[in-house]
């Protein structure tokens, strides 16, 4: 594969050897599909004999409650895992669902298993990127529990912003943002009217500017002193950098 984002996903927390890349290259290639939008990936109650993998498109992990509204708990893009252990817990607590049309890798979680009892580095690796998963999750509890939208939706721009420039996904401050108010309302618990006066505030503050499906943050430094945002929780090599810590 000329481009992997789990590659590049795993190089922002571990250091990998030549083998390690090739062995993720092979992984990532034997098996995969194209899943349209606005269908499951894996669906709530379902036990997977896959380990399923975003290569392109953005996913969202989510739950649907009784009186059909739903909460997004997790934006899932490039190098992201949709259920990398879920051969352990049996079975899926809560759905994946692609946003966008998405290509998949589905992984055996048997060879995966070998790979990384072989492969010291990989299996850092993902333990590290499981334990960051943690810390999103964390740090998105606390925008829906503690910050204002104004802040809760810096916060989530700041966060996507830093995730898709760690796969490569980012140009000059630019990334795809392929998501609807009515996606990013049910990921911070507001409403998709209170959503677009967010956004427009954080527009006419000149700190971003979109264009159809398109994020610009125009002032990085003005962003994340909106939404109150640290990147310590995303442990991400190139923000280290950025504070002067060793690669």
């Amino acid at each position: 594969m000329l481009y992997n984002p789990l590659t590049c996903k795993l190089e922002q927390v571990v250091d990998l050897a030549h083998e390690d890349r090739v062995l993720v290259d092979a992984l990532c290639s034997e098996d995969v599909t194209e899943v349209g939008a606005k269908r499951d990936i894996v669906r709530n109650g379902e036990v997977p004999d896959k380990v399923h993998l975003i290569l392109e498109g953005w996913a969202a992990r989510y739950t649907v409650l009784p009186d059909g509204s739903r909460q997004i708990t997790a934006f899932l893009i490039p190098g992201d895992f949709c259920d990398l252990h879920v051969d352990i817990l049996e079975k899926m607590d809560h759905a994946i669902g692609a946003l966008t049309p998405c290509r998949v890798a589905h992984l055996d979680p048997e060879v995966l298993e070998r790979i990384t009892s072989e492969r010291t580095a990989l299996t850092k690796g993902l333990w590290r990127m499981t334990l960051i998963d943690s810390a999103v999750l964390r740090e998105w509890i606390v925008n829906v529990g503690r910050r204002d939208a104004y802040e809760a939706v810096a916060h989530i721009l700041c966060e996507m912003h830093l995730r898709m420039k760690a796969v490569g996904l980012v140009e000059d401050d630019t990334f795809s943002l392929p998501i609807t108010q009515e996606e990013l309302a049910d990921a911070t618990g507001m409403t998709a009217v209170h959503i677009n006066r967010t956004l427009k505030r954080l527009r006419s503050e000149g700190l971003v500017e979109q264009h159809h499906r398109e994020m610009t943050v125009l002032d990085v430094g003005g962003l994340r002193e909106a939404g109150g945002f640290n990147d310590d929780y995303l442990h991400l090599r190139q923000s280290r950098r950025g504070r002067g810590h060793p690669a």
